[in-house]
């Protein structure tokens, strides 16, 4: 491997002429920075200096929990209809299987829904047909 690499970037020239380009970008970049520091003037938050930024533990962790895993997922459909349709028969699937895992809980032969594998496989349980 060579000591050194030097990496030259350039804009290409179907951006069109490099002046125009840099100009836009430095405009478009003082943008956000204006906005964001009216942000934090807004909201009275800071930002961490070389001194604060060199002081952190690279152990650190931030000390908010973020919301996560509220979201699962049992359907994907282009379709909003077909979704809803797939989203009931999810909704009826599991209250048959509570009212027939109930049952079974106290000792009644009951049928459990199409769909019920793992009960089938390991507890014998009965499966309506389709």
């Amino acid at each position: 491997m060579p000591d050194a690499v030097e990496l030259r970037l350039v804009i290409p020239p179907e951006l069109g002429p490099e002046a125009e380009i840099l100009a836009e970008l430095r405009q478009r970049v003082q943008a956000v920075e204006e906005t964001c520091a009216a942000e934090r003037q807004r909201t009275g938050r800071r930002v961490y200096g070389r001194r604060a930024v060199r002081q952190q533990s690279w152990r650190d962790q931030p000390s908010s929990v973020e919301p996560r895993r509220t979201l699962r997922p049992r359907v994907a459909a282009r379709s909003v209809w077909v979704r809803i349709e797939a989203l009931q028969r999810n909704r009826a699937f599991l209250a048959d299987y509570a009212m027939a895992r109930e049952a079974w809980l106290h000792g009644a032969g009951v049928m459990f829904p199409l769909g019920t594998y793992w009960l089938r496989r390991f507890a014998n349980v009965r499966i309506a047909e389709a």
